[in-house]
């Protein structure tokens, strides 16, 4: 089957970057794609905007290079594709509750039809031709709950919980989707597509026992669900829950706490570090105490000790200081705003969110950030009295290296589009 992708060449801010070359578990999302069509597709065709679609004879998948999916939704979408009589393009419903509360949410992306939105990916049977109709797979959304508010801070929330689908698709058109992609539907997804096996299979349910006691594990420490790569050294006080999957050459140091997470190659995890629900980008270092809870930490970045970053994004390359905290609550309960594809604010639906930080940044110790603030790339806060709290996006104007006269050592990699990079403006 032959492959079309579309390029979407919108940058994503704080990034400043296309989102197919924004890491998503830990893979470029271009390559994400590629190894979840895989097994259906054997050559590709890559377009530039406004290109035409190419007159071919032959089945074909065409999608915009800003999607994610994983392998259940594709293989449920190529299924009902190919029982159709004609083309097919994916739609979603808005009664589906995942799509509603994670999905819609500041995107750009979807084309409204109806009660149905229309995503930017089609099925050709015969080639590309006019009249694609509308295909919704259920996503199979199942209600889990994550957070709780003491009902004195907001007698309105109490329990949150998140609506995670079996099967995913998500457009790329904030550093929220990020989130969204890489927590909810990624690490939140595979623990439910674990416990739905669990309790469908019961193959895979005895196997999964008899390696526990083989191994004189607990269930959820046993290898079945904990995978781990080569030259890894990992201290036997270490608590590490799956599921879990841990690359090469990862060094996990004395009571670390690991749960659910997805660890890159070559990851350097110190002693006391707390991770939960969360990706760290290979390459990355955390000294001692710091801890991630439903974060991605894309590759190369150095967390620094008794840093705690909450349901955040951080860009490659960028480095914390100690004692940093990003906060994800409004104390009075006000509707949290993100920034959408094109930089408007607009509602989140999140009650709880963290902030986003940019590609190449170097943040001093001790900042306290707001919830959903973003710092975009290339920017240098210093540790000072009047950068303690970050109540307002940062962007790389602001960037307090630009006041000195040394401000060439860090040189400006992520340019916004039509801006040149260099040592300073």
């Amino acid at each position: 089957m032959l492959k079309i992708i579309l390029q979407s060449r919108r940058p994503i801010v704080p990034f400043n970057e296309p989102a197919r070359d924004l890491r998503i578990q830990n893979k470029p999302l271009w390559l994400y794609q590629r190894d979840v069509l895989a097994p259906y597709t054997t050559r590709e065709i890559e377009l530039p905007q406004g290109a035409p679609l190419p007159q071919v004879r032959e089945p074909c998948i065409v999608y915009r290079d800003n999607l994610w999916f994983e392998e259940n939704y594709m293989q449920a979408f190529l299924e009902a594709a190919r029982k159709a009589k004609g083309p097919v393009r994916a739609a979603f419903s808005i009664k589906d509750p995942a799509f509603r509360e994670h999905i819609l949410p500041l995107s750009l992306s979807y084309t409204p039809a109806g009660d149905l939105y229309l995503a930017d990916l089609w099925y050709y049977p015969n080639g590309p031709e006019q009249g694609a109709e509308p295909l919704v797979i259920d996503l199979l959304a199942r209600e889990i709950g994550f957070y709780h508010i003491p009902l004195y801070m907001a007698a309105d929330q109490g329990d949150l919980t998140y609506q995670v689908p079996l099967r995913s698709l998500i457009a790329i058109d904030s550093w929220v989707h990020i989130f969204v992609a890489d927590g909810i539907f990624g690490l939140f997804g595979r623990g439910a597509r674990f416990e739905e096996r669990l309790n469908r299979d019961p193959w895979f349910k005895l196997k999964l026992f008899g390696t526990a006691l083989y191994e004189g594990r607990q269930v959820l420490r046993c290898s079945g669900v904990v995978q781990v790569g080569r030259n890894c050294v990992i201290d036997p006080d270490a608590i590490i829950h799956g599921p879990t999957t841990i690359g090469d050459n990862v060094t996990i140091g004395a009571n670390a706490v690991i749960e659910n997470c997805t660890i890159g190659d070559n990851v350097n995890i110190s002693q006391g570090c707390q991770l939960m629900l969360s990706t760290v980008g290979d390459g990355t270092f955390l000294p001692f105490r710091a801890s991630l809870f439903m974060t991605t930490v894309m590759d190369n970045c150095l967390i620094a000790q008794n840093t705690c970053l909450q349901m955040c994004v951080i860009g490659r390359n960028s480095f914390i200081g100690a004692g940093s905290v990003w906060t994800d609550f409004n104390l009075l309960s006000a509707p949290i705003k993100a920034r959408d594809g094109s930089g408007q604010l607009r509602p989140s639906n999140r009650p709880v969110l963290g902030g986003c930080v940019g590609h190449n940044c170097r943040i001093g110790s001790g900042v306290i950030v707001y919830p959903a603030r973003m710092i975009e790339s290339d920017v240098v806060l210093f540790a000072t009295r009047d950068r303690r709290v970050i109540d307002r996006d940062i962007y790389y104007e602001d960037s307090d290296h630009l006041k000195l006269p040394q401000a060439g050592l860090h040189q400006r990699l992520y340019p916004r589009p039509g801006e040149g990079s260099g040592e300073s403006w």
